[in-house]
């Protein structure tokens, strides 16, 4: 599942359960896939272990390192320190401790080259060895193929066609999410097919999106040193673009939501993906990790309010 979902380009999370100790919910060899909008696809422990994993899933596909983290269920030992461990103790959870793996898996970021030429040649090459999936369209097929494609933010497009369909392309390429989109032409060639999209009825705001001439400004003459100047501008878009789009299966909002403590067993859950709520008689909506904790507050509301636990962050 992993492989085709990266073909398609969406990142995910594995998670493996590599190590339990004493009693836990889960075996090691145990996997969950996590989506980058937080579905679940396996299952790595219970109704306390899911959130947590899913919240350092998005964490790692935002920051592309894995971690390993110990559940450390009430009685359970003390998770041993070491650099990488995420360690949260959980009074939800079964008494064992249950260290699981997540490993993000981020697929090569799209370099789509429309056209032909010196340039879109030497950029093919540029981006392989760079580690970008480059595909290159031919301008008599450009138009199917793109029309085929789903390009989400992290997908970067340059156009060369030397007048022979860049306002096709731009047309189709503008409907969609592409995160990077240059044109290689001359200012006055650039500014020629800007009215002509206009007329067509393609909005200002999109039009502004195209960078032309594309690539950064070094000074580049030759056709290898404008392909260096293009590729450039693609990483450096790359590397500045947020990454809290929902689109295209990148960690979405939802990865950046705010979080609240539980005040049952101090663990910080996720306002955005919190299963389990309620109401206090002052109207406040208090959150909680699973349905164990819920149900206690609502026995006893007003113990757990009057002396709420530290959150996992603050005990650490």
């Amino acid at each position: 599942m992993t492989s085709s979902r990266l073909r398609a380009g969406e990142n995910v999370a594995v998670a493996t359960v590599v190590r339990i100790e004493g009693s836990a919910s889960a075996k090691p060899g145990a996997k969950a896939l996590i989506r980058g909008d937080g579905a679940v696809t396996g299952w790595v422990g219970g109704a306390c272990a899911e959130p947590v994993i899913v919240r350092e899933a998005l964490k790692a596909l935002r920051d592309g390192q894995p971690r390993l983290v110990a559940l450390v269920g009430e009685g359970g030992a003390e998770a041993r320190r070491a650099e990488g461990l995420v360690p949260y103790p959980m009074t939800c959870h079964s008494g064992g401790t249950l260290e699981i793996y997540v490993e993000p898996f981020v697929p090569k970021p799209l370099l789509v080259l429309v056209g032909h030429g010196p340039v879109l040649e030497t950029l093919a090459a540029l981006g392989r060895a760079t580690d970008f999936d480059v595909m290159p369209l031919a301008i008599d097929t450009a138009h199917d193929e793109l029309s085929q494609l789903s390009l989400g933010p992290s997908a970067s497009v340059v156009i060369g066609t030397h007048g022979s369909g860049d306002e096709e392309a731009l047309e189709r390429i503008l409907g969609g999410r592409a995160g990077y989109i240059s044109l290689i032409a001359s200012r006055k060639r650039a500014a020629v097919i800007s009215e002509t999209l206009a007329q067509r009825g393609v909005a200002d705001d999109r039009i502004q999106r195209v960078k032309a001439p594309a690539g950064l400004d070094i000074g580049a003459t030759t056709p290898a040193e404008i392909a260096v100047s293009i590729l450039a501008e693609v990483i450096q878009h790359r590397r500045n673009r947020p990454a809290t789009t929902a689109a295209d299966g990148e960690v979405g909002e939802r990865a950046a939501a705010s979080e609240e403590t539980d005040p049952v067993c101090g663990m910080l859950v996720d306002v955005g993906s919190s299963r389990y709520r309620s109401e206090t008689p002052r109207g406040r909506i208090t959150h909680f990790c699973c349905l164990g904790c819920k149900e206690a507050f609502d026995r006893e509301p007003e113990r757990f309010a009057a002396s709420p636990p530290v959150a996992r962050a603050e005990r650490l």
